[in-house]
């Protein structure tokens, strides 16, 4: 692409050229900054502006680039730039260097440039260049330089331009050394204390120089006796401060000088005149601040050369251009009268000059184009920038017939007839830029079939009518940017088929002002002025419809209106890389805005003040890899981690209000290289724990400038660097935390097991109890008489027993009421319940143990939750009758059962074998009993 303003310029130097991944050499460094331009195979590290007092050690070895320009580094020690062997730039301008160790470039073999500007270096020593064998350019300018060793630039082997200004050099010799180096073409020496320039003092018989600068010198003898100089082409003795003595011999001397520059008056009429006369090979020369000698007629003795062909004359107050001035310089193809004052000129001052191809008339005071013009047929550009023309006529460029470029920016123009471009075929450039232009009559329907960039900027409320540029078939830059709108009709653009960059202001964005642009790449909307932009309910079609092939928008906002932005507003825009949004989105951003963007690479949302963007609006734009939200009112980054940003390499959220960042925000960005976070009041405490270990350790992303975020919260915190807070006291060790969970878990299981297996049966009785207590105290309230005079508890293979033996003898002979639970239990009832209304609604319980007895878990619960009763109320509430001889062993797993026997009196149905009445008595007497008796004793007895 070579449109003027190719989006992917814009893109690059705006971003700073993030689009290239390489995992080896992305990460933050303490004091610099790494950028990486289109191409790869480079990387740029700056360091300026950090108030350095010495030179970073952690740039890394692969750099191709260093800037440490404006610190305060006061040398450059051996170390300091150790291993840095792939570097071929390197600027230390405005520091404070006063020395550099003698080898301390020596690990710089790659480099061409050195740029060391404005420091304070007073002595260049023997080895101070040493290893420098492929510097091609070294800028030394306003230091104060006023020795350099005979040796110093004994290593400069492929050294091509010198620059020494503004130092304390003084002897010619100094230099010398440097002169006699074959590859060297450019020696800058201005403004220095040189008050000769003498072949003699010059040990060798030919340079090789093209270029020399002598500048602001105290120039009083300039001498040439031999043919030292063969090929020295340009020479600068402007501003000498004294009158110059000229001496060269032979003409030949200065055989291949083309250019001289001379500046001021202090180089007498006769130096200049003496100068002038050896050069007769002169092609271009500079007037600056030469009023009085112009005046004297110097112009004219110049124009006495034959091969002189460009002459610039500035400054110099040249307020008439009459017919004499140019009178000799009838070879001149290029002119330039800038900055002098001009108000008139002759109808025949350029009559002379007929053979101009260039002619610069700019920053000057004239109120039209002058007349002279018309005799310049083979002018290609023309430049009347910042005059005070205010009126163009149909005859002011009527023969300028091979005008290419014409320049009339920053002038009064206030109307634009259709004849005064109708001559200008070959037109390429038209700048008419900062006049005071309202409408056009027909100004571009001539023939300017060749046009190719127009400049209307700032040109007032301009009126574009449809059709306006319609005969413009090959431009390809418009530009109408303004500080106020453009009004702007439908079809003003129509027939611009060529065209790839527009920049436009306007009030309100409708699809008919951009019809007839099929091949336009770059568009810039300046939206001014209550703007408006329709909701898709009313305006059917989005504004960029039109625009299939856009690669690159740019929307400002210059109003505090904040209308509502359609979710359609891109629709149409299936190429578009590249979108810029300055104050456009004031309020919620609707998820399906870039749902017409699929090839989005580069996106911009910045003045904004949003706190929030719904992740959703990230799912359409799948190959964005820079976003910019920096100058928004962003307290979170939590919405990138849903928003699926996998191809994102560089990151920009400057200037919000993030106070916490989570490290695992960038775990699901995982191409990004580049963070820059600055200018967020970050808090200090282990919320950001995480983000600040991972700024220290990851090696993969640029965390640009972290070393300089600083704490906002808490307030004993301001103010101190953010990475150097302390996180030790927020760090809980993982590993001990496992220990202790596993230990728990291992101990909890054994312990659940072991309750299990041997005190099941306790926590079993211990819950019957409880459930026992609670009826109990409900029944002790209420005092409710027993209903029953024993509750028979029994197992069902003891029930023929019970009914054979039992129930016969103490119901039908003895007259005791019993509760069988077969029998007299309430149907439905939960078993439970019975069970604990039978024992506590009866006076007595009467178990009858078995091994079946022992066996059944409703049997048990019945017996503990009598035993209960029994201890409870320190009553003689439990008769034990064993129908078998149970061994104490079998006893064992009910612990209660056993320390009942152990402790209480109890019947057994074997012991009594014949002798069955006493028996029946000693049960009828337990019956009977109501308080505390000889069968409840702590001495154990068996009947």
């Amino acid at each position: 692409m070579e449109t003027t303003g190719s989006w992917s310029l814009l893109l690059f130097s705006l971003l700073s050229c993030m689009l290239h991944l390489n995992p080896l050499l992305a990460f933050s460094l303490k004091n610099c900054t790494i950028a990486y331009p289109e191409n790869a195979n480079n990387m740029l590290v700056t360091c300026n502006d950090h108030y350095l007092t010495a030179i970073p050690d952690d740039i890394p070895k692969n750099a191709t680039s260093l800037n440490l320009a404006s610190n305060q580094i006061a040398k450059i020690t051996v170390t300091d730039l150790r291993g840095l062997s792939k570097v071929r730039v390197v600027e230390v301008q405005f520091n404070l260097i006063s020395h550099i160790d003698e080898g301390a470039f020596t690990d710089l073999t790659e480099l061409k440039v050195l740029i060391m500007d404005e420091n304070k270096l007073r002595n260049l020593t023997d080895d101070v260049f040493q290893g420098l064998s492929k510097l091609v350019t070294l800028s030394l300018y306003g230091n104060h330089i006023s020795y350099i060793s005979p040796v110093a630039f004994q290593s400069l082997v492929n050294i091509e331009t010198v620059i020494l200004g503004a130092n304390q050099l003084d002897k010619i010799t100094d230099i010398a050394p440097l002169l006699k180096i074959p590859t060297l073409h450019n020696l800058m020496m201005g403004y220095n204390k040189f008050t000769s320039f003498q072949s003699e003092d010059l040990p060798f018989n030919v340079s090789n120089l093209r270029l020399l600068q002598l500048n602001l010198n105290p120039l009083r003898r300039f001498s040439i006796t031999k043919d030292v100089f063969p090929y020295l082409q340009s020479l600068d003795l402007c501003k000498c401060s004294s009158d110059i003595e000229w001496d060269v011999s032979n003409k030949t001397f200065l055989r291949s000088l083309t250019s001289l520059s001379f500046s001021g008056n202090y180089i007498s009429f006769e130096s200049y005149e003496a100068i002038l006369q050896t050069a007769d090979s002169l092609q271009n020369l500079q007037l600056f601040f030469m009023k009085e000698w112009v005046d004297e007629g110097l112009i004219d003795i110049a124009c006495q050369i034959p091969s002189l062909r460009t002459l610039r004359v500035t400054n110099s107050r040249i307020g008439t251009l009459d017919d004499n001035l140019l009178w000799s310089c009838s070879q001149l193809t290029e002119l330039t009268l800038s900055s002098n004052e001009l108000s008139k000129m002759s109808e025949h001052s350029l009559g002379s000059v007929t053979q101009l191809r260039v002619l610069e008339l700019d920053r000057n005071q004239l109120s039209k184009p002058p007349l002279a013009l018309q005799g310049l047929s083979k002018l290609e550009t023309l430049n009347l920038e910042s005059n005070f023309i205010s009126e163009l006529d149909c005859v002011n460029f009527k023969n300028l017939t091979r005008l290419t470029i014409l320049n009339l920016n920053n002038n009064r123009i206030s109307k634009l007839k259709g004849c005064v471009f109708q001559n200008l075929n070959d037109l390429k450039i038209l700048n008419i830029g900062k006049n005071a232009l309202f409408a056009f009559v027909n100004t571009f329907k001539v023939n300017l079939w060749k046009l190719e960039s127009l400049n209307l900027r700032s040109n007032g409320h301009l009126k574009l009518m449809q059709g306006e540029f319609r005969n413009l078939s090959s431009l390809s830059f418009l530009d109408l940017e303004s500080d106020v709108y453009y009004n702007v009709y439908d079809g003003a653009f129509e027939g611009l088929d060529d065209l790839q960059t527009l920049t436009l202001s306007l009030c309100r964005c409708e699809r008919e002002f951009f019809r007839g642009l099929p091949r336009l790449e770059n568009l810039t909307l300046h939206l001014t002025y209550n703007w408006n932009q329709r909701t898709s309910q009313e305006n059917d079609e989005p504004p960029f419809s039109y625009l299939p092939k856009l690669k690159k928008l740019v929307l400002k906002v210059y109003d505090s209106n904040h209308p509502n932005i359609s979710p359609d507003l891109f629709r149409g825009l299936k190429s578009l890389e590249y979108l810029m949004t300055d104050r456009f989105f004031m309020k919620a951003i609707n998820p399906d805005t870039f749902k017409y963007t699929p090839q989005l690479r580069s996106l911009q949302i910045i003045n904004c003040d949003l706190s929030h963007l719904d992740p959703k609006l990230f799912w359409s734009i799948p190959n964005l890899q820079a976003l910019d939200l920096s100058n928004n009112k962003f307290r979170s980054l939590d919405f990138l981690t849903p928003a699926n940003l996998q191809a994102l390499s560089w990151l920009k959220i400057t200037e919000n209000e993030l106070l916490i960042i989570t490290d695992f925000v960038f775990q699901s960005l995982p191409a990004l290289t580049y963070l820059d976070l600055t200018g967020n009041p970050l808090t200090c405490d282990c919320s950001n724990s995480g983000f600040n270990q991972w700024v220290l350790s990851n090696n993969w992303t640029q965390v640009v400038n972290g070393h300089q975020y600083t704490c906002a919260f808490p307030i004993r915190e301001q103010g101190q660097k953010f990475l150097d807070f302390d996180v030790h006291a927020c760090w809980v060790d993982a590993n001990f935390l496992c220990f202790i969970s596993s230990t728990f878990l291992v101990v909890l299981t054994l312990l659940v097991s072991f309750i299990y297996y041997f005190l099941r049966w306790h926590l079993t009785y211990a819950y019957y109890l409880f459930l026992a207590f609670l009826y109990d105290k409900r029944r002790r309230k209420e005092g409710t008489p027993p209903q029953y005079d024993a509750f028979v508890s029994y197992n069902v293979h003891d029930e023929a027993w019970v009914y054979r033996e039992l129930l016969p003898v103490l119901e039908g002979q003895q007259g005791w009421r019993l509760c069988l639970h077969h029998r007299d239990f309430e149907p439905g009832k939960p078993i439970v319940d019975n069970i604990t209304d039978a024992i506590y609604g009866s006076r007595k319980t009467i178990c009858v143990i078995s091994r079946h007895y022992l066996q059944s878990e409703w049997c048990s619960r019945e017996i503990q939750m009598a035993s209960f009763r029994l201890f409870d109320e320190q009553e003689d509430v439990l008769i034990l009758l064993f129908l078998e001889d149970i061994p104490a062993q079998q006893l064992s797993p009910y612990l209660r059962m056993r320390s009942l026997v152990k402790r209480c009196t109890y019947l057994s149905w074997l012991k009594a074998g014949q002798h069955t009445g006493a028996f029946w008595m000693n049960i009828w007497r337990a019956l009977e009993t109501s308080e505390q008796t000889h069968l409840l004793t702590e001495q154990p007895s068996f009947i």
